[in-house]
């Protein structure tokens, strides 16, 4: 059986209360401050000041819709070439690009994991520049669904440390990958037996495991959310992503079917953006239609931004997908 995260639930419960206190102080502000006018003018302008401050609340109501972070993997080509380093992605995120939560790649601080000085610096760069810390993507530690059972296991205890350097961190999640080999269903069995084992960790550290469509029967969105099933633990869940649907051998799965499927289990959503037309919309991808299905399913939290694509370059692919949020955002509001 599938629970919400607590965090989630807390956050969208308080972010309604707070909306509707709000509203209501702005209209009896508003009411206040124009009756002696409205009076005196023979008016009624009641009407006019809730239209007013309803425009207000509604306007922070979309704001509230969902949260958006920088995933690092957007800069993967920079960072490749050796021109920016992970200590600085929190004042780029939110500088350049206007973002106060990030998303960090295993890959791009390999070595990292148990620096416990490197951690602590880069935990305060974010205090500094305002940005919270929200997850790391775990790649290159073993498939959590090897068939040795000895692999196996040494694929749990290696993500081990990339659990404990998220705690560091302030992160609330790791995104691991559901990799195996053999029959569907006994692949299934073996990833769910990996990842609950690394969930039982994470729980004593607080924190979510979840898996990403990363290729392969990962990408088959019935199938993922067999091994949710199967794990049932309430820190565990999924990823989904707009682009990764590979199955294989040229073969792919419907995206939509495959995020709709994914996301009663969805504690984080990649935004992925690869090619933009004359209009600012997504070339693979029809937003509208994918945010709507992640909205539908009630989730309110962040949805990472994560540019691949060739052109443009890094940073007006991030911005282009920022501003593709928000005006669909708008839209469905």
């Amino acid at each position: 059986m599938h629970h919400s995260p607590p965090h989630f639930q807390d956050t969208n419960r308080a972010s309604m209360a707070t909306r509707s206190d709000r509203r209501d102080f702005l209209k009896t502000t508003a009411a206040t401050a124009m009756g002696a006018w409205g009076t005196a003018a023979g008016l009624s302008l009641t009407g006019l000041a809730l239209t007013a401050t309803e425009a207000i609340a509604s306007q922070e109501a979309n704001q509230h819709m969902f949260k958006r972070s920088l995933a690092q993997w957007s800069r993967n080509r920079t960072r490749r070439a050796g021109k920016r380093d992970t200590l600085d992605l929190p004042a780029l995120s939110k500088t350049e690009f206007g973002i106060d939560a990030v998303e960090y790649v295993n890959q791009f601080f390999k070595d990292k994991a148990q620096d416990k000085a490197y951690l602590a610096d880069l935990k305060q760069r974010c205090l500094d520049a305002g940005v919270t810390n929200h997850l790391i993507m775990i790649d290159g530690e073993g498939a959590l669904g090897d068939p040795d059972a000895a692999q196996r296991t040494k694929a749990v205890e290696n993500h081990y440390p990339w659990v404990e350097a998220a705690k560091d961190l302030g992160c609330i999640t790791i995104r691991v990958n559901a990799h195996s080999e053999g029959p569907s269903q006994e692949q299934q069995k073996l990833a769910a037996d990996g990842l609950h084992r690394l969930c039982e960790f994470g729980a004593q550290h607080d924190i979510n495991i979840i898996v990403e469509n990363h290729g392969g029967l990962s990408s088959n969105g019935q199938w993922l959310t067999g091994v949710m099933k199967l794990v049932d633990m309430p820190n565990c869940g999924t990823l989904p992503d707009f682009g990764n649907f590979h199955l294989g051998d040229g073969k792919w799965y419907d995206r939509y079917q495959g995020v709709t499927e994914m996301m009663p289990y969805a504690k984080a959503v990649s935004a992925k953006s690869k090619e933009f037309d004359a209009s600012g919309n997504e070339v693979q991808t029809d937003y509208v239609r994918m945010m709507k299905i992640v909205l539908d399913a009630g989730f309110h939290g962040f949805i990472g931004i994560e540019w691949e694509g060739e052109q443009p370059d890094e940073y007006e692919g991030i911005r282009l997908t920022k501003r593709l949020l928000e005006k669909v955002r708008d839209q469905l509001a």
